[in-house]
């Protein structure tokens, strides 16, 4: 009988280890599973913080809203949009400094600043149709595409239109459009448009952009001698006529194409 006993005692033993293991190995996974569910806040709170991510949120605050830039869904879209995602690798660790950078076939993406500027200075609205002038990147799309209902965007040079069309694509950006042609003769088959951006300088405003421009529209540009400085302008088309407003100095990447041979001939 004692041996019995003995033997209930430890088989009794045995099946409560076992009991408890198996409860303690299901807490443990139960843990575990929780611990990785997507969209924990503790998880997400635990991660390191993307160091880009940090470094455009500087770029915004240190060098945009700082500078005068005040308009919020701006600010956002410039938070927003990878920057660094729109220029060669050799130059991504510069890609949220205050300057341009080069990105290939004697192109460069504006500095900051400037996108920002020339992008609140046309006021967008959520249905606007936009038509911007030297794709270049693709950056400037990018942030107007978060600010307007489409995007219509020319570049003259074929390799960078591709190469700019497959990043937007690639990041999401389905409401931009790039075509490879000669912005001087705007996108007729898509005006009247809301707002022109132009990212090349030219010494007088193409006359078809005007043309293009819906009633109430806003055009920016930067305007004068492309070996120099440029004044970067606005002008509001009001009751068919220009109303134009400069904003203040800068220096951009020449317009080529039709707008050379209308400066050699005068």
């Amino acid at each position: 009988m004692k041996h019995r006993r003995g033997v209930r005692r430890a088989g009794g033993l045995f099946l409560r280890v076992i009991i408890a293991f198996w409860v303690t190995f299901a807490v443990l996974a139960a843990g575990a599973a929780f611990a990785i569910r997507p969209g924990d806040p503790d998880r997400a709170a635990s991660r390191p913080e993307d160091p880009l991510a940090v470094k455009r949120a500087a770029m915004v605050q240190e060098q945009v809203a700082a500078r005068g830039v005040r308009d919020p869904a701006v600010l956002g879209a410039m938070r927003t949009v990878p920057r660094h995602l729109f220029v060669p690798p050799d130059v991504r660790e510069e890609a949220y400094g205050d300057f341009p950078l080069p990105i290939g076939e004697g192109q460069t993406i504006s500095q900051p600043y400037v996108v920002a500027v020339m992008t609140e200075s046309v006021g967008l609205g959520k249905r606007d149709k936009v038509l911007e002038v030297g794709t270049g990147s693709g950056y400037q799309a990018a942030v107007l595409s978060l600010l307007a209902g489409s995007i219509y965007s020319i570049e003259i040079n074929g390799s960078l239109a591709r190469r700019a069309a497959d990043t937007l694509k690639s990041l999401g950006y389905a409401n931009v459009q790039v075509k490879s042609g000669d912005g001087f003769f705007g996108w007729p088959e898509q005006a009247p448009f809301d707002a022109i951006i132009v990212t090349c300088a030219v010494d007088r405003v193409p006359p078809r952009l005007l043309d293009q421009l819906a009633e109430g529209g806003r055009l920016v540009i930067p305007l004068g001698d492309s070996r120099s400085y440029q004044t970067l302008t606005l002008i509001t088309k009001k009751n068919g006529k220009p109303v134009v407003r400069e904003i203040f100095d800068v220096r951009f990447v020449p317009m080529t194409g039709e707008a050379i041979k209308k400066k050699r001939n005068g």
